[in-house]
């Protein structure tokens, strides 16, 4: 993994290695290399603050671009001036955890922000990354849209019909036997209960790809090779040609390399401003097998504002553990118990 390397020539070189550290996270950063920031930020706690400087001067230039003057005579009182100060919350260390990563994780826990120009409130989103959008549908199921996707929705008291107009998506459905949930790519129709899959509508082919539960494909014409729909189940994937008449919908099971690069895509960069810990969890648990749960309604409201990939789950796991001294608990059911151990947060 090419990271920045440590220079150490002191000042200078921690400064060329914090704006190269910058760059690369605004980019978007795999797991791998997230991890590898951690560890950089916990060396020194220079570091961090070379980090948080860089960041304000980013965060200061991108406000300004959003500053224009009104047209008249008069001047815009607002332009340039002071933000007002935040309260920010402070997680209590023992000293010499706090020497290490004290800095560190105020910046990557609580880093710099611009000012809120629009007022907006805590939030959680898909955005940094526009290979992935979530679409969250009005009876509970959501849609993950894939850079250049796009789809049609139209609900109705008999059925939850969805096409599939360009893309690729993964589909996430609630369950209602008694209105089913039917994805309509081209002249093929998915039809799922309560399950989740994708859909990758191609030039000459619809692809479905199950993840969990199972879906019946319906080819675009019946024949005698295929009267019925294809039952396609988790860990399958079903291939149907558009251009071949007749064509009976070939399935195959997926290898589990494979199966991780097809759903390489959905993993997203969520971003998060001040939005407390409970509902940081829950956007980690929408895309993960492993589920974290909070056993505690103080850690549960603790102020989190960083930027994280959605899959990378041990490693945020691991900065709550180690410098955050919030106790873990792995069970055996897939299920990662997230509980308070040290001293509560305090205004500073």
């Amino acid at each position: 993994m090419n990271q920045p390397k440590t220079n150490p020539a002191g000042e200078a070189g921690i400064e060329h290695q914090a704006a190269a550290w910058l760059a690369r996270r605004d980019r978007g950063l795999t797991a791998v290399e997230q991890d590898e920031l951690f560890q950089w930020l916990a060396e020194d706690p220079r570091h961090g603050e070379w980090l948080a400087r860089h960041q304000q001067t980013v965060n200061g230039l991108k406000l300004l671009a959003q500053w224009r003057p009104e047209h008249g005579a008069r001047p815009n009182p607002d332009l340039l001036a002071p933000p007002r100060p935040r309260v920010r919350w402070r997680w209590v260390l023992p000293t010499g955890l706090a020497a290490a990563a004290g800095i560190a994780l105020a910046f990557t826990l609580w880093r710099p922000w611009a000012p809120d120009v629009a007022g907006t409130a805590s939030a959680a989103r898909a955005a940094s990354d526009p290979q992935v959008r979530r679409k969250l549908l009005e009876d509970g199921s959501t849609i993950d849209l894939n850079r250049g996707a796009e789809v049609d929705v139209r609900f109705s008291a008999a059925e939850r019909r969805v096409t599939l107009v360009r893309g690729e998506a993964h589909f996430s459905v609630r369950t209602n036997p008694s209105r089913p949930f039917i994805v309509q790519a081209e002249r093929v129709e998915i039809r799922a209960v309560g399950t989740a899959f994708d859909v990758r509508l191609a030039a000459k082919s619809v692809e479905v790809l199950v993840t969990e539960g199972r879906v019946q494909v319906r080819p675009p014409e019946r024949s005698a090779a295929a009267p019925e729909a294809s039952l396609v189940v988790a860990g399958e994937r079903a291939v149907v040609s558009l251009v071949e008449p007749g064509a009976v919908p070939k399935v195959d099971t997926v290898a589990a390399d494979e199966l991780a690069r097809l759903r390489a895509w959905h993993y997203r960069q969520l971003e998060f401003t001040d939005a407390p810990l409970a509902q940081v969890v829950a956007e980690f648990n929408r895309d993960n097998q492993v589920k974290m749960v909070v056993d505690d309604p103080v850690l549960a409201a603790l102020p989190i504002g960083a930027t994280l990939r959605s899959d990378n789950v041990e490693g945020f796991v691991r900065l709550l553990e180690t410098s955050f001294h919030v106790s873990v608990e792995r069970r055996g059911d897939g299920v990662i118990v997230l509980r308070q151990v040290s001293v509560p947060p305090k205004p500073r």
